[in-house]
């Protein structure tokens, strides 16, 4: 393997499948906090597709034939719940038998953020243009199954989206109009 790939990727490879196995560890020790049957279908989904995903990278590598990477499908019909809706307080917990699904679910969610993050930076590093491509799919991947716990939390009233007043909304998002193409100025020469 060190013969195909730079510094860099190992290492970058390296640091993604650790925190792929850390996932995947959170994950398993959320499970007996679940009480809801719809978060648990949720849980035990995406614990089954990050072990997949371990496993096709750590193939892909170990046999030097990266194969493409496998999608995460979430639930595509969602329409969000917008505006604050008496939101409760909220506090850290004083003991392990105080967790919930609320908490199960924000822990799930901050997981996937924090993976989509550091899979698209590792992407970056990356020289060899098949594992570059698997684990930024592994980025779209985590952002996926983020936006898959986020629908369930919103669902819920769990996570809320703040609302400005019209006016700002549309003095904020008129502010930007189409660039003209105008005439090209600079001619680079190669």
């Amino acid at each position: 393997m060190t013969a195909h790939y730079g510094a860099h990727e190992v290492m970058e490879l390296h640091e993604v499948l650790t925190d792929t196995i850390d996932g995947i560890n959170q994950f398993q020790l959320y499970r007996p906090h679940v009480k809801d049957p719809q978060l648990r279908s949720i849980l035990d989904k995406q614990i089954q597709f990050m072990t997949q995903e371990y496993n096709n990278m750590v193939q892909a590598i170990n046999q030097r034939g990266i194969t493409q990477a496998i999608p995460y499908r979430g639930p595509r019909r969602f329409n969000p719940v917008y505006g604050l809706h008496n939101p409760s307080p909220q506090v850290p917990n004083t003991s392990i038998e105080e967790m919930d699904d609320r908490d199960v679910a924000s822990g799930m969610l901050g997981c996937h953020k924090a993976s989509a993050a550091f899979r698209m930076m590792a992407s970056l590093e990356c020289a060899d243009l098949e594992l570059r491509r698997m684990i930024q799919q592994g980025a779209v991947n985590c952002a996926e199954q983020a936006y898959e716990v986020w629908q369930y939390m919103n669902q819920k009233g769990w996570y809320q989206v703040p609302t400005m007043k019209e006016t700002t909304t549309s003095t904020m998002i008129n502010t930007f109009a189409p660039a003209s193409p105008g005439p090209m100025r600079y001619q680079y020469q190669m």
